[in-house]
């Protein structure tokens, strides 16, 4: 039906037989190259998500100062990802640190804008009541501000969970020896079109999966939420 709709060659998108033949034959090498670039991507997250959350505990707690640090963060992720994939690639070398690098730099702005938003958006009746009851600015961040964070924490998680496979992919572009995009690419250079589908496919449901794993966390951690409530 597509090769009809738009006048492609099976050389240009191979039949879904074809891809299954592929990936059933290459079964070992793609399974070990998904585990390579899902570590980098969980890797980068975790770093990037961690380092936005400090960003936005800083600019609420000092508004002065650490306000632009979220207009630096935003900034670097403004930065296309095949403009920063080369300069990390020659920072931290051929290894899985570059792609994580690459990731952390792609996920931190989500994770600090949406948890700034979420601290800052809190309840005026709800900091009054704490203020009635003496509550210090560290008691107020941790039962008040950072509680009311989570579902934007877990917003911006479910959005790193998908931008950060593409980071990995997009950065194993440029010299890497593994992983999806390692082999995508290859595999695109020497025309085995089934191969470099089947890793498609793969960083497909690796990322699904990745954002399944984020989703039900979510439903874990914020029971207590509204909008978990039935």
């Amino acid at each position: 039906m597509f090769h009809k709709l738009f006048d492609l060659k099976k050389y240009q998108l191979p039949l879904p037989s074809a891809i299954w033949e592929a990936m059933r034959d290459n079964y070992s090498l793609l399974l070990s190259y998904t585990g390579y670039t899902l570590t980098e991507a969980v890797a980068g997250m975790l770093i990037g998500s961690a380092g936005g959350f400090l960003i936005a505990l800083a600019a609420t707690a000092w508004p002065r100062w650490g306000g632009g640090s979220l207009t630096l963060v935003a900034a670097l992720n403004a930065v296309p990802i095949v403009a920063l994939a080369p300069i990390m690639n020659l920072w931290f070398g051929d290894g899985i640190g570059s792609r994580a690098a690459i990731v952390t730099a792609t996920t931190m702005a989500a994770m600090a804008i949406n948890a700034y938003k979420g601290m800052s958006a809190v309840d005026p009746l709800a900091l009054d009541l704490m203020h009635s009851y003496a509550a210090g600015k560290s008691a107020v961040f941790r039962y008040l501000r950072i509680q009311n964070s989570l579902p934007y924490v877990f917003t911006a998680l479910k959005i790193n969970a998908t931008a950060s496979m593409i980071g990995a992919i997009v950065g194993e572009f440029f010299f890497s020896s593994r992983g999806l995009g390692y082999l995508l690419s290859n595999s695109i250079k020497v025309a085995k079109m089934p191969l470099g589908w089947s890793c498609i496919v793969l960083a497909a449901i690796a990322g699904v999966l990745f954002y399944l794993v984020v989703e039900r966390l979510e439903k874990v951690f914020i029971r207590w939420h509204p909008s978990r409530r039935s």
